[in-house]
């Protein structure tokens, strides 16, 4: 029996490629950079903003680039980012029966929670653990595993649900059961290539799973 469902945030539950796009082209533009496009900005998200900031210019100048982006990027988040559809009807069905909800964001925890503030999302969720430092960002197993030690969970009893490769891969590391949502980072071919527990083409399709 399925007791607790984690959630990645960018791609799964959150729509903040705008965001990010609009945040990563201020600071290329602040840097004497070319811009990026929307579609090249979201292919590269999803091993947290150092590592993004740093596809983009040269060692010399990721730092204070970085500095640039999360200046920028709170502001940004409020303005761009939008629910995914159903997001909130399906949380909000999974609270009613009795489901435990979490999310494990590679997102460092100040812009997690400025994401889950503004979309008032907070009431959903019973913990939130996000990636603050190298070693804890997904792949990894870390964000699960501490989500399912504080909620005292087992890893049968949980699914992981997210966008991208590193989601699944992170499921499988953790032993917890990993649900591939298209529409995000990852192709259909990409995320199946990981053999995840189940493929779904939107949040609704979580609800028949569980």
């Amino acid at each position: 029996m399925i007791k607790l469902v984690i959630f990645d945030l960018d791609g799964t539950l959150i729509n903040a490629y705008r965001a990010i796009e609009k945040s990563l082209n201020f600071t290329l533009r602040s840097l004497g950079y070319k811009k990026i496009s929307y579609d090249r900005c979201k292919r590269a998200v999803g091993r947290g903003d150092k590592h993004f900031i740093s596809q983009f210019v040269k060692a010399a100048d990721a730092s204070k680039g970085l500095t640039l982006y999360r200046k920028h990027h709170r502001e940004a988040l409020q303005r761009y980012s939008t629910l995914k559809p159903q997001a909130r009807k399906v949380l909000s069905a999974l609270q009613r029966q009795g489901i435990k909800l979490a999310v494990a964001s590679n997102r460092p925890t100040k812009f997690s929670n400025v994401l889950v503030r503004h979309l008032d999302l907070e009431k959903y969720f019973d913990l939130i653990v996000c990636a603050d430092k190298k070693h804890e960002l997904k792949p990894e197993p870390y964000l699960l595993k501490k989500a399912l030690k504080k909620l005292k969970i087992k890893p049968q009893e949980a699914l992981y649900v997210g966008d991208m490769v590193y989601d699944i891969k992170a499921g499988k590391n953790a032993k917890v059961k990993a649900i591939a949502i298209l529409g995000g980072s990852c192709s259909r071919k990409e995320l199946a290539q990981q053999k995840p527990y189940k493929v779904i083409n939107n949040l609704r399709q979580l609800l028949k799973i569980m």
